[in-house]
């Protein structure tokens, strides 16, 4: 009851400071003022706004809301507790025929491995000294030239 009495005054107010925004002779002004002016009394209307006041003072609801926000943690807990392991092992942990996820042993080699020359920086001719690697990157450099020099740079 309190709410729409709130909403229906608010409107009343906003219908006001629109007609004096009219008489000012802006009537733009004065439309958006009055469309923004019936939108409360329109919630009261339509009876929104006594389901949002009946929503808000009942307890059933606020558990909901509090399970809703129990489910999100726990779901953005597993998921932060799976990257974490999934960053330590290097590997998704795959499950197996007893539903825990394989252990790596520490002496066996990883499934994935690569290189170790995979590595290592390609940095041309300083790493290697091969002139097949060193010719690479100035064909780059000339694609950015002629870039440069198309825009006048």
């Amino acid at each position: 009851m309190l709410a729409e009495t709130i909403c229906s005054a608010v409107s009343v107010a906003g219908l006001g400071i629109a007609a004096v925004t009219a008489y000012r002779k802006r009537f733009l002004a004065a439309a958006r003022i009055t469309a923004y002016a019936l939108v409360p009394i329109a919630l009261v209307m339509t009876g929104f706004v006594e389901w949002v006041s009946g929503m808000v003072f009942n307890p059933t609801v606020w558990a909901g809301f509090g399970l809703l926000g129990v489910s999100w943690l726990l779901f953005m807990t597993t998921r932060a507790i799976e990257r974490r392991g999934l960053a330590a092992s290097g590997e998704p942990g795959e499950l197996g025929k007893s539903g825990k996820s394989g252990k790596k042993v520490k002496g066996s080699p990883a499934a994935g491995a690569a290189a170790p020359a995979a590595s290592a920086p390609s940095l041309g001719a300083a790493r290697t000294g091969s002139q097949s690697q060193s010719a690479a990157p100035t064909e780059d450099f000339s694609d950015i030239e002629a870039i440069l020099k198309k825009h006048g740079i």
